[in-house]
């Protein structure tokens, strides 16, 4: 899995012109899944997004707190287009999972999330349809992470 991870004062997500979903302060994460991803990989990608330090805690100390240390939103986007392969000027989405199971497994993922958080607190898109994502990013912070291939994630046996 890819995400793209970006540190947003509000976000929006609009399809057929009605906002369907939208945070205030808090992560807009748009979510690629490759062809191959496993559950160890979604474990991975929903640690990373809920711990990682990208806010100022309450003392004023920059890159001191997570999302769940200020109890912020997150608004995931599936974002299959995250997995491109460029053939010259065209792009080739190959590499990513196919919709047919990509939806379950993201579907899967925003449950976790909310497992892992707090559910009122973790928003996302609609998968598959044609969005409008409005991020006001905030710094600009993006922060982009990729889980690590099986052989890669400690106590993990690749099959």
């Amino acid at each position: 899995m890819k995400v793209i991870i970006q540190r947003v004062r509000q976000a929006s997500v609009t399809v057929d012109g009605l906002v369907i979903s939208e945070i205030g302060r808090g992560l807009c994460v748009l979510v690629g899944i490759k062809a191959n991803d496993t559950l160890a990989d979604m474990e991975y990608i929903v640690k990373k997004i809920l711990n990682l330090k990208l806010f100022d805690d309450e003392k004023g100390k920059r890159w001191a707190a997570s999302v769940m240390d200020k109890r912020y939103e997150v608004l995931c986007v599936s974002q299959f287009t995250l997995y491109h392969v460029m053939k010259g000027n065209k792009l080739d989405f190959h590499r990513a999972m196919s919709a047919a199971h990509a939806e379950p497994f993201y579907k899967n993922f925003i449950g976790e999330l909310g497992k892992a958080y707090e559910p009122e607190l973790i928003k996302d898109g609609q998968f598959g349809a044609l969005m409008t994502v409005r991020i006001e990013n905030d710094g600009p912070v993006t922060i982009e992470i990729e889980s690590p291939s099986p052989k890669e994630i400690p106590g993990l046996v690749p099959e």
